[in-house]
């Protein structure tokens, strides 16, 4: 998609910039012994290299960092992308905040140059994910992998246990790099389950949906019953390793009547409804679920591909 083509920092907000070969972007913070690092939301400053070759065609003799920028990148038309994008490097992980600035009093690039484009082609953004960029490498927009959770629960329904296997799938889902958009408490009712996958597969279109609990023998458990009404076809192999991992905790594991499926582009899958289980079965599947939602969108052709 495009390309970092220079790096710059300073020590002092309304200078220039130096070019460095490497920087390194801190969570929450910005790029590292950079003045405009902190907690706001302009931590990192971006321009186009076409912004600054035209810039240089009015015979102003400029070079890298003169407008205060941090990051000067090579084949991306920001324009075209609102606020809120995300956009990654390597592992580094920006969020567009602001495009253009106001600039209320001349600084020592104006000064020197007479005039500023970061009021008006200045891209802003703030660090999501550390990570260390180089000159060189590729910047492309980031889209997370979406994922919605829903617990089938009488008692948390009831608001009378707090939903902790909701909140430990959030916590693996999230530490893996997807994106919870959306977490439900349901009774263990078919009809509300299977509603509610519906709705996540069809209208939000998630990219996967994690169910716990109602995987059992008991009269009550019927999350699978409700899946099985909902997907299109099934997935047996994830359920399979998902038994296998459990398997060597506890034989209890041949009890789970846990399944998954597909329905349109989302992958459904149920795991138990403790805790404990939750994290066995979760971390049997999750590393390799995103290389099964990249076939079934089209991105990867086949199981032999890497992702």
């Amino acid at each position: 998609m495009g390309k970092i083509v220079n790096l710059c920092i300073s020590e002092n907000r309304g200078t220039k910039k130096t070019s460095v070969a490497e920087v390194e972007f801190v969570e929450d913070y910005g790029i590292k012994n950079d003045a405009h690092a902190g907690d706001w939301h302009r931590q990192v400053s971006l321009l186009d290299v076409a912004k600054i070759e035209e810039f240089k065609r009015k015979g102003i003799n400029i070079s890298a960092g003169d407008f205060g920028e941090n990051v000067i990148t090579e084949g991306i038309d920001f324009k075209q992308y609102r606020v809120g994008t995300l956009f990654k490097i390597n592992n580094a992980i920006l969020e567009i905040t602001q495009y253009g600035k106001e600039c209320h009093t001349r600084c020592e690039i104006f000064d020197q140059t007479g005039e500023c484009i970061m009021p008006t082609e200045g891209v802003f953004a703030k660090v999501i994910e550390s990570g260390t960029v180089a000159v060189g490498d590729e910047i492309v927009e980031y889209k997370p992998l979406t994922v919605a959770i829903l617990t089938a629960s009488d008692a948390c329904s009831r608001n009378e246990r707090a939903d902790m296997s909701g909140e430990a799938v959030r916590e693996i889902v999230e530490y893996e790099g997807f994106k919870v958009v959306d977490k439900v408490v349901v009774a263990d009712e078919i009809a509300l389950i299977s509603a509610q996958l519906k709705k996540w597969c069809d209208e939000t279109k998630v990219d996967l949906i994690i169910t716990t609990g109602g995987t059992g023998f008991s009269v009550r458990d019927v999350t699978p019953e409700a899946t099985l009404a909902v997907i299109e076809r099934q997935a047996p192999g994830i359920t399979e390793a998902m038994r296998a991992e459990s398997l060597q905790v506890t034989p209890k594991a041949m009890l789970s009547r846990a399944v998954a499926g597909i329905r349109g582009l989302t992958i459904i899958v149920n795991v138990p409804g403790s805790v404990k289980a939750v994290r066995e079965n979760l971390m049997a599947i999750i590393a390799t679920l995103p290389h099964g939602i990249a076939i079934l969108k089209g991105s990867v052709k086949n199981c032999g591909e890497a992702q």
